[in-house]
Formats: C-alpha cells, sequence, structure tokens
C-alpha cells in the first residue's frame, strides 16, 4: 500500500527552522533580533546626541588628551613617574596601584578568612567564639568606616617622623608610614626574579607530573620538598653566581624626611588593612559553609583510617568543600576589587583617584568615566574568566 505523507500547515520541516511567525523557533529569533536593533539604536541616539551637545558647546572629545602632560605629583608609584609625564602615563600609574592592593588584599584575605572560617568550627569553645566575634562585628560595619579607623590610627597615634620609633636597625616608624631597608640596586636581582619564576614552574610541572605518576604506579614522589627547593634553590644559586651582593639601602631622615629604602605609606597600609580585615570576614563565612557542606561521613571514613585532624582537614575535608566555596569567593574576590575605590577618602592614588584629577584638569569628565568603566570591567571579568576556568577544573565530572 502506498503511504501518504501529511505535513502539518506551519510546522517546520524536518531537521529545519521554519521561516514563518507561526514557528516559535523563527519567532524568538526574530524577536532576539529586534530587541538587539533597538537596543543598537537607542545607543546610537545617547551618543549622537551627546556629541552633538559637547560640539555645541565647544568642549573637546576624544582621548588625545591622554598625551598631553599631567603637571601633577603621585605620592607612589610602581613605575617612574614626575609631573612632566603625560595623562596616559599617570593613568597606568593608577592602574597599577589598584592591582597592587587588589592582588595583595585578595592573597592577604583568601589567608585570614580561611583561619577565621576554620576556626569558627573549631571544638575549642573560647576559639570558635573570637572568630564568631570578629566575624558578626567586622562585617557588619561599612568598609569606609573602616579604612578611617585604620588611617587614624597611624596618622594620630605615631609620633611625627623626627621621633620616629625605630624598632629595628634600619626600621623606621612614623606617620609617614613604615621605611625599611632593601637591597641595593644591582642586575643580579632581576636575574634572581626570573630564576623565581623558573622554579615556581618547575614545581607546578614538578608536582603535575608526581600527581600522574602516583595515579598510574601508586608511588608517591616528594613534590612538596622538590617544588620548594627549585623555588628557593634556583634563586639562591643564581645570587651565589652573581657574587652574592649584600649591600642594602637603608633609609635616612633627611630634612623633613626620610630617603632611601622601601616605604609603606599610612594610606596603602590603611586601605590594605581595611579591605583584608573587611572582605576576610565574608572569605570566612563562605569556608566555613564549605566545610558544613562535606558530609560527615568523610570526616569519619579519614577518621577510620587514623587521619589525625590536620590532614583530615588539608586532603580530605578541603579538597572538597572548594567545589562549594570557590564560586562565592569569587564574588568576594571582585567586591574587594571594586572596593579599592575607596582608596579616594584617605588620599591614595588608586585609579578613581588619578582619573578624577585628571578629568578636572582636562574638563573631559565623559572619556575620564568611561575609562575607569572599562578599567574596572577588564580587571573584574579577568578574575571571573580564571576563577570559572579553575571552578569548572575542580568540578566532579560525572561518568
Amino acid at each position: 500500500m502506498a503511504t501518504e505523507t501529511r505535513t502539518t500547515q506551519g510546522a517546520p520541516p524536518p531537521g529545519g527552522v521554519s521561516f514563518s511567525l507561526s514557528d516559535p523557533t523563527f519567532r524568538a529569533i526574530v524577536y532576539q533580533i529586534l530587541v538587539v536593533g533597538a537596543v543598537v539604536l537607542v545607543g546610537w541616539f545617547l551618543i549622537s546626541n551627546t556629541l552633538d551637545n559637547l560640539a555645541r558647546r565647544s568642549i573637546a572629545t576624544g582621548y588625545d588628551f591622554l598625551e598631553r602632560e599631567a603637571a601633577f605629583g603621585i605620592g607612589e608609584s610602581l613605575i617612574d613617574y614626575s609631573p612632566k609625564d603625560s595623562y596616559g602615563r599617570a593613568f597606568l600609574v593608577g592602574v597599577l596601584n589598584t592591582l597592587k592592593v587588589s592582588i595583595i588584599g585578595v592573597i592577604l584575605a583568601t589567608i585570614i578568612g580561611t583561619i577565621i572560617g576554620v576556626a569558627r568550627l573549631s571544638s575549642n569553645w573560647l576559639i570558635a567564639k573570637l572568630a564568631s566575634t570578629y566575624v558578626e562585628v567586622v562585617r557588619n560595619i561599612p568598609p569606609l568606616l573602616q579604612l578611617f579607623f585604620w588611617y587614624a590610627l597611624v596618622s594620630e597615634s605615631l609620633p611625627p617622623v623626627r621621633q620616629a620609633l625605630n624598632p629595628l636597625p634600619g626600621v623606621f616608624l612614623s606617620q609617614r608610614g613604615l621605611r625599611v631597608p632593601v637591597p641595593a640596586s644591582d642586575p643580579v636581582w632581576v636575574n634572581i626574579g626570573i630564576a623565581l619564576l623558573v622554579g615556581i614552574v618547575a614545581a607546578w610541572g614538578v608536582s603535575r607530573w608526581a600527581r600522574a605518576r602516583q595515579a598510574r604506579t601508586g608511588q608517591i614522589f616528594p613534590a612538596g620538598w622538590t617544588g620548594l627547593g627549585l623555588i628557593v634553590g634556583l634563586p639562591l644559586l643564581t645570587w651565589i653566581a652573581g657574587g652574592a651582593p649584600v649591600a642594602m639601602n637603608v633609609p635616612e631622615l633627611t630634612g623633613f624626611n626620610f630617603t632611601g629604602g622601601a616605604a609603606i605609606s599610612p594610606e596603602f597600609f590603611a586601605i590594605l588593612t581595611g579591605l583584608t580585615i573587611y572582605t576576610a570576614a565574608f572569605i570566612a563565612e563562605v569556608v566555613r559553609s564549605g566545610i558544613i557542606a562535606v558530609n560527615w561521613g568523610q570526616t569519619e571514613a579519614a577518621r577510620a583510617l587514623g587521619l589525625p585532624s590536620g590532614p583530615t582537614l588539608r586532603l580530605v575535608i578541603l579538597p572538597q568543600a572548594l567545589r562549594v566555596i570557590v564560586p562565592p569567593l569569587t564574588s568576594q574576590y571582585l567586591n574587594l576589587t571594586k572596593n579599592s575605590s575607596l582608596a579616594l577618602a584617605i588620599g591614595y592614588p588608586d585609579l578613581v583617584s588619578i582619573a578624577n584629577t585628571t578629568l578636572n584638569q582636562t574638563g573631559q569628565a565623559i572619556e575620564g568615566v568611561t575609562m575607569i568603566m572599562g578599567t574596572y570591567l577588564v580587571i573584574s571579568l579577568s578574575i571571573s574568566i580564571f576563577m570559572n576556568w579553575y571552578n569548572k577544573r575542580i568540578a566532579l565530572v560525572e561518568r
């Protein structure tokens, strides 16, 4: 018998999309195109209208001002800078200062938050209560007030420069911050830095090889000690090969301030300490919730195998808790990075502070604000991409 094929009106052909509004897939595509087109038109209208208004008022536009002389000083910088440099270089100084606070703050907040989070679950009543008090007090005080507190603590409680505290030879503590000796300039220090990076990469490679070898043969390789030897040994050998320089650049009181050595300004101390302590309180709760999420049976199994509490936490509990910890931890890293903009309140020359000075001098507020927004967007997306990659790497792979 012949088979009759019937086609429902408006139904998409097999394996394709029907170009008819009655087809839900095609209709969804059309709606999305219309929405995107509307957003583009609104954006074009706003941008063109803004440019027309600026042109009528003879207000300069564009980013050519970045090549002009900045003519203002910056208190601290990771790169060489003087008022004769351009606005672009000044903006770069602000970006680097923001990254310095963010990177160091993230590392310190993670360490402190992990310790406090574990302490909250301690069987010792006093330790658990102290950790709980820290979390409840710190996270309920606005971060800006905490920055003011730490800045006032340094600027008001410490003596002036001429009466600076000298707790150790070459170390001076005053209202201008902390001055410490540093190694004198020598080409060998660059080579030592390169050797340190090589040692870190080599230690990572040894760790991966050791894990693969253990999974394949069951034999344990001392990757930890080997990696430590590479990280410490390579720079040490480079230092010895470079003549083992020991000359130090010691701070000296010259006029109304110290010269030489390395300085930690009160502004940097306040913003770093405030953000670290504030964010660590939230990270502590993230760590605590992650540990609680691990089934208690895992702890009982580890104890049945004879593992002490320390190795149980490090080898059994925390690796499993990371799958719960990492996603909310990403948000805390982003919060710390964005909260670094509060440095403007205590005079630390971060991205926002320098950009504000630039737009006040040039009058090009739109360009300045877009540069701030774009920079924070790039930094935040970079953190998110890295943390999402790490979260995917440690996620359980189901069969």
